[in-house]
């Protein structure tokens, strides 16, 4: 069987999405169209427009078969971590496997040379790359200083989380063909709403700025009939447990390194709101969004040593939803799988060690995002569409 995945957060879920679906099924024809999505809380650092099961849902009408969660410790690391660990699950499915996303440069070739050369890092290039990130550039900067690479390629979300992919595939020594398409519409990180397609960011100011109405040409009529007309706020709960956490639990939080967790904590005692600390903490090494997932790992209580071990052990398939019609993909992904395969309660009850400790923070995020938005979902739930 051929399955095409896609990695997606789906927040919310708008046209540019459709195409990419559409583009999945008519051009690539897999048996299976198979999604790996963020749950409760996203790699920007923040939770999530609408929860995992209804963003899951909304995919299975727009054409995907079946929806697996990204595992909670994952969305909330760099685009690196971010990557892996998709790619690290896709890579214990057995069969033929196709990775499509879209680019602002689809070149597969491009992207798989950037990426060996970044993983190729030698001793030469970490002494360069220290003194780089010395003058207080962000980490992908440095490296492409170092490497001398295309910083035309390198400078759009998209297009570094396509390396991401590339280096994953690299270093798994994957089997899954990369199929890189030309995004359309407006970039990732446009904040205002376009005539066709407009990002999820610009859909999100829209809601917040009180613009719902607007965004209803952005996105199918089954997501705008569940979009709310105000976004879910984590700040204070973020907030409160950075005050709660000490300075050495925080220092174990990946990303938060050379002292920051000092600073961090000195700083908060002067701030009032989560927004006004990250824009004392904010740097050129230290940008909004890294300061954003370093803070939500506080919050969620993901530290390095558990990111580092799931991405070299095998975790899970936790299914949000399936097509209906085909239901017969749960016994293919149960067989050609190395990964159990969770669709009810009694099924995560069988994980153990690191698998174990990793599904406890899909489902702590689960009850986190319940509590902020008043509204029960169930974490062991299934939706069939």
């Amino acid at each position: 069987m051929k399955i095409c995945f896609a990695i997606c957060e789906y927040n919310p879920f708008h046209n540019g999405h459709l195409k990419h679906l559409e583009y999945i099924k008519e051009k690539i024809k897999p048996d299976a169209v198979a999604i790996i999505m963020s749950g409760d809380f996203t790699q920007r650092g923040e939770i999530a427009v609408l929860d995992k099961y209804t963003r899951a849902e909304h995919a299975i009408k727009a054409g995907a078969d079946v929806v697996f969660e990204l595992p909670a410790i994952f969305p909330a690391a760099p685009a690196e971590i971010f990557a892996k660990g998709a790619i690290s699950i896709i890579n214990r499915v057995h069969g033929e496997k196709v990775l499509c996303f879209g680019t602002e440069s689809a070149e597969k070739e491009k992207l798989l040379s950037t990426a060996a050369a970044l993983i190729n890092e030698t001793k030469e290039f970490k002494k360069l790359y220290k003194e780089e990130l010395k003058t207080g550039i962000p980490s992908i900067k440095a490296k492409i200083n170092v490497e001398n690479l295309d910083f035309e390629l390198l400078k759009s979300p998209n297009n570094i989380l396509a390396v991401e992919y590339a280096k994953a595939v690299l270093s798994y020594k994957s089997d899954v063909t990369l199929e890189p398409i030309l995004r359309q519409g407006a970039a990732y990180d446009d904040a205002e709403l376009k005539k066709g397609v407009s990002s999820a960011l610009a859909i999100r100011q829209a809601i917040t700025d009180g613009k719902l109405k607007k965004v209803k040409d952005a996105v199918p009529g089954f997501v705008y009939a569940d979009l709310p007309d105000k976004l879910p706020c984590a700040d204070d709960i973020i907030f409160y447990s950075l005050l709660k956490t000490p300075k050495s639990e925080m220092a174990k939080i990946l990303d938060c390194n050379e002292g920051l967790e000092n600073r961090i904590k000195a700083l908060a005692c002067n701030c009032l709101t989560l927004d006004e600390l990250k824009e004392k903490l904010k740097t050129k090494r230290y940008t909004y969004a890294r300061l954003s997932r370093i803070l939500l790992s506080c919050m969620l209580g993901i530290d390095e040593k558990l990111i580092r071990k799931s991405l070299e052990q095998e975790l899970y398939l936790k299914v949000l939803a399936i097509n209906k019609q085909k239901t017969d993909l749960l016994s293919y992904f149960d067989k050609n799988s190395d990964l159990p395969l969770i669709t009810r309660k009694s099924d995560a009850l069988k994980l153990d060690g690191v698998a174990a400790e990793c599904f406890k923070k899909d489902v702590f995020a689960n009850l986190v995002f319940d509590f902020i938005n008043g509204k029960k979902t169930n974490e062991y739930e299934m939706k069939m569409v």
